[in-house]
């Protein structure tokens, strides 16, 4: 049994992790619930898991909330409410799944109290990987991933004795999105709700629009880096339509071992909590009779640059992963504001790339400062 801390528990992560609770309620005990401003559905999720703890971020609720829980419940608010949780004496595990970067810095304090994290939060890594995962090591903590794609190369990877040195290539498959076989020229014409209509997936709306622009495939290549230990001319990207192949890893002597479920997201967090076990998921297994085909294709990577982007931020390394990401969740926040179009977030993530110099990034107040002089860098290039 573990007494588990959910980050973010109103988004589609959160609440794909209450019904892996519900599932298995002898393996995974939900023991605090934080979300950011959604009161009444958090209210709800902790009077139906029995929650001790919560937290919402939007300090003004903290009254609210603590009316609709009631005395039994500690309740917390604001920034510091999620370092409170982070640091419950009986939590074994943190489920990151708050959106962009805000969920850093309680992942460092979780990492600091000895709990393990289940990560789902990639700009986490994508920000400040190596100062993360360095915590990690030093607190003997495990870092589990809960994005499927590095999930996937999680589970193809376990068991492996040969470490990075046997490895050729990790592969993350990618749907493509919707736009994927859309030409060039069209792209300048796509709105925000076709844009919000991922053909296999159902997330939140700064995720959905990510994949549809491949950004997040390429915030996953900068993740993998750092959760895997890999260089990033290791790290490719494939699409790969049907979603039903998550990631692949390919090894020096040309085998290659993939992990194939269906698209839930209860699967992967289900793995993370209860790893290294396995337990029955109450998702359909896969009938390998109606599966018709099985396609892969190459990344368009002229049309859609992100990948390429993404490639030049991980392999240069420092500050220039946070300046990506930073840049992407301005243009991306403009483009659901409707102020840019679909095309100008690559250019306002190129844009600002070009323009922030680039540091270290040895420290968390580096970060810290750089994240907030490329956002604002961005914002200048939004008109």
């Amino acid at each position: 049994m573990k007494n588990v801390v959910i980050l973010g528990s109103t988004g589609s992560i959160g609440t794909s992790a209450l019904k892996v609770a519900t599932r298995h309620p002898d393996q995974m005990n939900i023991l605090a619930l934080a979300a950011g401003s959604q009161v009444e559905l958090l209210a709800q999720q902790v009077k139906q898991t029995g929650a001790k703890y919560a937290s919402i971020y939007d300090q003004e609720k903290e009254a609210e909330l603590r009316a609709l829980v009631g005395e039994d419940v500690e309740v917390y608010s604001g920034a510091e409410g999620l370092l409170e949780l982070c640091r419950i004496a009986e939590v074994d595990m943190v489920l990151v799944s708050i959106i962009g970067t805000a969920g850093l810095q309680p992942t460092l304090e979780a990492i600091e109290a000895g709990k393990d994290i289940a990560v789902a939060s990639k700009e986490i890594l994508v920000m400040a990987g190596e100062i993360v995962m360095s915590a990690a090591r030093r607190k003997k903590v495990k870092l589990l991933p809960v994005d499927s794609e590095h999930n996937a190369i999680f589970q193809c990877l376990e068991g492996h004795r040969g470490g990075v040195k046997e490895l050729s290539r990790l592969i993350l498959t990618a749907s493509g999105g919707p736009f994927r076989t859309w030409p060039e020229e069209k792209l300048k014409e796509v709105t925000l709700q076709q844009a919000l209509k991922h053909p296999t997936w159902e997330m939140g709306r700064k995720i959905t629009i990510d994949s549809a622009t491949l950004f997040n495939k390429g915030l996953e290549m900068i993740e993998a880096k750092y959760l895997f230990d890999v260089p990033m001319s290791k790290v490719d990207v494939i699409v790969h339509p049907q979603s039903i192949v998550h990631s692949m890893v390919e090894f020096l002597d040309g085998s290659v071992l993939a992990q194939l479920s269906q698209t839930d997201m209860c699967f992967p967090i289900q793995y993370a909590v209860t790893w290294p076990r396995r337990y029955p998921s109450g998702l359909e297994a896969l009938d390998f009779k109606q599966l018709a085909k099985l396609e892969f294709e190459e990344v368009r990577g002229d049309v859609f640059p992100a990948i390429d982007l993404a490639q030049q931020a991980g392999t240069e390394g420092g500050t220039l992963p946070a300046v990506l990401n930073a840049a992407n969740e301005v243009a991306v926040d403009a483009f659901i504001e409707q102020e840019i179009g679909f095309c100008d977030i690559w250019r306002v993530v190129d844009q600002t790339m070009q323009q922030v110099p680039v540091g270290k990034g040895s420290s968390l107040e580096e970060l810290i400062t750089i994240d907030k002089e490329a956002r604002r860098v961005a914002r200048t290039h939004l008109k």
